[in-house]
């Protein structure tokens, strides 16, 4: 076991230090956006600033003949929105 001042030491000769904070932001908070529905899309920006990722989904919780509808939703909410530092990510199958 280390002890508490060795922890932030190289763990071998000619290793790099051990990382002092993280390298990538946390996803803590994720909101699915179901992208065929305008009246989600449209509350969309207001979203993006309250949380880490915003997920349009377009996997089996969009009924079937909604996928087209869905996917150009998807492109549109992505064009029409600044998301800053927030992540847009997508569900496909």
């Amino acid at each position: 076991m280390k002890s508490p001042r060795a922890f932030f030491k190289p763990l071998a000769v000619g290793a790099p230090e051990p990382l002092r904070e993280l390298p990538v932001r946390l996803e803590r908070m994720i909101h699915f956006v179901p992208p065929h529905v305008e009246k989600m899309r449209a509350k969309v920006p207001e979203i993006a600033r309250l949380v880490d990722v915003v997920l349009g989904n377009l996997e089996d919780a969009i009924h079937l003949d909604a996928k087209d509808a869905a996917r150009a939703g998807f492109i549109a909410m992505a064009a029409a929105t600044d998301f800053g530092a927030t992540g847009l990510w997508t569900r496909v199958n």
